[in-house]
């Protein structure tokens, strides 16, 4: 039996217009336990999503007031979404496809919930797949230079094979 996106989706999050602040999300984040809030505005939508990583690469890193930087200037534009009747399998798969970690869940242009990798683990119950999924979104050409070297697992002399 497949599962599907609406049976492992959190519904009906929380979002904050483009005009709220980066400490309005960071505030919302923490009541909630969440590490990622939509932005939707009443006449255009949903206009991106803000991330907790957002909030210190693109506010705390550049030393910007939290107090004052709307989330219109540092949210994520390009929203990546999928339908709640879409299989966690397929959703998965395009997470790993574009390397992130939460998608927003829509149904006829409206919002219905997110969809996160814990979410997946949990409806998955398999640690290998997510396990993959996570190694591929968080891979960048950046990790593997930092990571060059011997291949991982188990070396020889630890095994005695040597």
């Amino acid at each position: 039996m497949s599962i599907l996106v609406r049976h492992a989706m959190t519904e009906a999050p929380k979002t904050l217009s483009p005009g709220m602040t980066a400490a309005d999300a960071a505030g919302l984040m923490s009541e909630y336990d969440v590490g990622a809030i939509p932005v939707a505005s009443e006449q255009d939508g949903l206009t991106g999503v803000v991330t907790d990583r957002d909030i210190v690469i693109r506010v705390v890193a550049k030393r910007l007031d939290p107090r004052t930087t709307p989330l219109a200037d540092v949210a994520t534009a390009k929203v990546i979404t999928v339908s709640p009747d879409e299989q966690v399998s397929d959703a998965r798969a395009l997470m790993g496809e574009q390397k992130i970690r939460r998608l927003l869940v829509v149904k006829n242009d409206a919002l219905v919930g997110i969809l996160s990798m814990g979410d997946v683990a949990w409806a998955e119950a398999s640690a290998r797949t997510v396990g993959e999924a996570l190694k591929q979104i968080s891979q960048s050409e950046s990790t593997e230079r930092l990571n060059e070297g011997p291949d991982q697992g188990t070396p020889d002399r630890v095994r005695g094979t040597t």
